[in-house]
């Protein structure tokens, strides 16, 4: 096989020996090497193709014998696979991400700004690049001078983010592609990356990849044995009855607990760049992977969320801290980017008559300080299930938002005689109810009587 021409050189590369003492003593092969330096990873068949394909591509992704045009097809086409993903391998770490930084690393160095996060730039591997030379995933022996310096204020142009629902098909494909491999040895060969490695094997390596024609033929295959698995004589469909229509569920009644609050961990936070008021935060939510408006950042779910914090919190707060998120508002665009959930903050309740000039204080609302991400928050003495996504048209978040508050203990509550409609008792509940995680309760550094939205 085409990778084994490469097991001298891994087994020999500087950085791998730095790194990994662990490496010196493993098996040479590329899979058993990435088993030997990241032994919490398991990996597939088709992973171990993916990581010989790699290391192939890795030879060739940016080699001065070639023209400047194929160089840069191939960085495109490695741009546009790690859009979507934290690793070649999509979140585990593998010696293929090793070999490939240690052979772009000294290329990207020389990029200068346009090149790196210019329109035509490759924000993605430069991305990709800082998390392998600073994550702990990959625990790289690196002094700082051999890092790639990266200035996140020099970022050029910001690319439109990925259509949530056209990547979910696109995984839904990928899913299908991998299951068809499974069922023909010969796909397994043909594997299922649709990026630089796939184009590179072909090149470097027939006997690794079959042709176009090849893979057409493995698919047949498959479709033939499933189809050989269905009766030959059609036979004549008897009528069923029509099901009868399921009656609609009873709605709910009106309570704070319809609203999904939950423990949120800001990951990054950035300034919109078409909206001076909004601050644009990446924030792990708890959500499983593949849940609708998420996507994948350091090798977790999270979700984007704009805010209208910018001149009101300093940018340095926003990051890396624990929030109180709404997870089941309808997903909004705001100034081109999709906005997943609602961040909350505490700020002065504002007088009769008085306007409010968004001037501020506000305080972000704070769970325990060891509550993890994605721990249901709730009212005490108003548990239940929230909806999956609130209906606008039921205005459910903006009659209970009037109720959320902070009491002379700066703690986040809420107070159903501020709702209109629990003023007539229909709750049965009185009382303010502070909000709460099964750790402890929720609070805002100074605030008292505020208003908390």
């Amino acid at each position: 096989m085409a990778a084994n021409g490469l097991e001298h050189d891994l087994k020999n590369l500087s950085l791998v020996q730095e790194s990994y003492p662990q490496a010196q003593d493993a098996d040479s092969d590329p899979a058993k090497l990435s088993s030997a330096i990241f032994p919490s990873a398991e990996y597939t068949s088709t992973d171990k193709t993916e990581i010989e394909q790699w290391l192939i591509t890795s030879n060739h992704i940016a080699s001065s014998s070639d023209d400047d045009a194929k160089t840069a097809e191939r960085l495109s086409s490695l741009n546009t696979h790690l859009a979507t993903r934290t690793t070649l391998l999509g979140s585990k770490p593998s010696i293929a991400d090793v070999a490939l930084y240690a052979k772009l690393a000294p290329v990207v160095k020389s990029w200068n700004d346009e090149q790196r996060t210019g329109q035509q730039g490759h924000h993605h591997i430069v991305r990709w690049l800082d998390f392998v030379q600073n994550s702990s995933l990959f625990g790289l022996k690196l002094a700082d001078n051999e890092k790639i310096s990266i200035d996140p204020t020099k970022v050029i142009f910001h690319p439109k983010p990925i259509d949530q629902k056209a990547e979910k098909e696109r995984k839904k494909k990928e899913k299908a592609l991998a299951a068809a491999a499974g069922a023909d040895s010969a796909a397994v060969a043909g594997g299922t990356v649709t990026s630089a490695a796939s184009k590179d094997v072909r090149q470097d390596s027939e006997n690794t990849v079959p042709s176009k024609k090849e893979k057409k033929t493995s698919g047949d295959k498959v479709a033939e044995a499933v189809g050989a698995e269905a009766p030959t004589e059609k036979k004549k469909k008897e009528k069923q009855p029509k099901p009868q229509k399921n009656a609609p569920a009873p709605e709910k009644p009106l309570s704070p607990a319809l609203i999904d609050l939950r423990v949120g961990h800001i990951l990054k936070a950035v300034k919109h760049p078409e909206a001076d008021s909004l601050f644009v935060s990446t924030i792990a939510c708890g959500d499983a992977p593949g849940t609708d408006h998420t996507s994948e950042y350091e090798g977790q779910t999270v979700r984007t969320v704009c805010s209208g914090l910018n001149g009101l919190i300093p940018l340095e707060s926003m990051q890396n801290r624990k929030i109180v998120a709404v997870c089941n508002l309808k997903p909004v665009k705001m100034r081109g980017i999709v906005s997943a959930a609602m961040v909350l903050a505490a700020s002065p309740r504002l007088a009769p008559g008085e306007e409010d000039a968004h001037a501020g204080p506000v305080e972000l609302v704070d769970p325990p300080v060891d509550a993890e991400a994605g721990s249901r928050v709730y009212f005490e003495g108003w548990e239940g299930e929230p909806e999956g996504v609130l209906n606008p048209k039921k205005k459910v978040w903006e009659m209970c938002q009037v109720g959320f508050c902070t009491t002379e203990g700066r703690e986040a509550a809420f107070d159903p005689a501020a709702v209109e409609q629990f003023k007539e008792g229909e709750s049965g509940k009185k009382g303010v109810a502070t909000l709460k995680t099964k750790g402890g309760v929720c609070t805002v550094p100074s605030l008292v009587g505020a208003i908390i939205r």
